[in-house]
């Protein structure tokens, strides 16, 4: 039975054959080449140059803040300087005697010039450092135009300001009228006041009431009534009556009243002759 059986069998190749003294790599060595082609693949130049940047931007505040500290001053003066007439040069200097002795740097000038500016007289204020220990602050003082009737000043720009030395803006008109029309009465008041010019005659002020009427005043003391409506017509025509019967006589005239079609009242300054009709 055993001579009956056939067995067949399938030739093996044969181990190729190794040269002496060589070693067989395996899995291990794929594993180095994905890593050395991982490495590879690394832009290393662009990686260091990012790490120095990083670096860089996170020592230079460090650095910057360690020389200021090196560097700063106290500060030891501030110098005041501007065209003065309300404020003083002692009181502005008193004011500013809470920033000396403070740090250089540190100080803050914006804090400065905001407390300037809620001065009275002040416009505006420019500090600056001067190195290595001073401040200089240059003040710009409102321009005051009129007194307004409560006391107050009347700036150029239509502020209405309270100094606690209105005098010293000297001989000026006195204005006056509802404060949220402060800047009507200005505009009124120069176009009058560059008509009397023209006449030969002084602006001494000018009152809007809450009503909406218009009292003109000279500087020869005489007050003009205009009303509330078509006031350049009553001022036209108030002019042609003084400067044919008037002007001659303007120390005797109190008052006149512009508001009437055909002429104008005038109110004498004499007790016995103290109005007269229309002229």
């Amino acid at each position: 039975m055993l001579d009956n059986l056939l067995i067949r069998t399938r030739t093996l190749p044969s181990e190729p054959p190794q040269r002496r003294g060589a070693t067989t790599l395996g899995p291990e060595h794929d594993r180095f080449a994905v890593l050395k082609a991982a490495f590879g693949a690394v832009p290393w130049l662009q990686f260091g140059l990012g790490v120095v940047v990083i670096l860089t931007a996170a020592l230079v505040p460090w650095g910057v803040s360690k020389v200021l500290a090196a560097m700063d001053q106290q500060i030891l003066a501030i110098d005041v300087s501007g065209t003065l007439v309300g404020e003083s040069q002692v009181g502005l200097e008193r004011h500013l005697g809470a920033w000396v002795g403070g740090s250089y740097f540190a100080t803050d000038l914006e804090e400065i010039k905001a407390s300037l500016e809620q001065r009275p007289w002040v416009e505006s204020a420019a500090v600056r450092r001067e190195w290595p220990d001073r401040l200089t602050v240059n003040i710009r003082e409102k321009k005051p135009l009129a007194y307004w009737s409560d006391g107050r000043l009347v700036s150029r720009t239509g502020e209405l300001f309270s100094p606690p030395n209105p005098q010293v803006a000297g001989a000026m008109p006195l204005l006056s009228g509802p404060d949220e029309r402060v800047r009507d009465v200005i505009a009124m008041a120069r176009a009058l006041s560059d008509q009397l010019v023209g006449h030969g005659l002084g602006f001494s002020g000018l009152n809007l009431e809450q009503r909406g009427a218009w009292t003109l005043r000279l500087s020869n003391g005489i007050d003009v009534v205009l009303g509330r409506d078509q006031v350049e017509q009553r001022f036209e025509r108030f002019m042609t009556v003084y400067q044919a019967r008037l002007a001659s006589r303007s120390d005797e005239v109190n008052r006149v009243d512009a508001r009437y079609t055909n002429g104008v009242a005038v109110q004498w300054k004499a007790v016995t002759a103290a109005s007269t009709p229309k002229i």
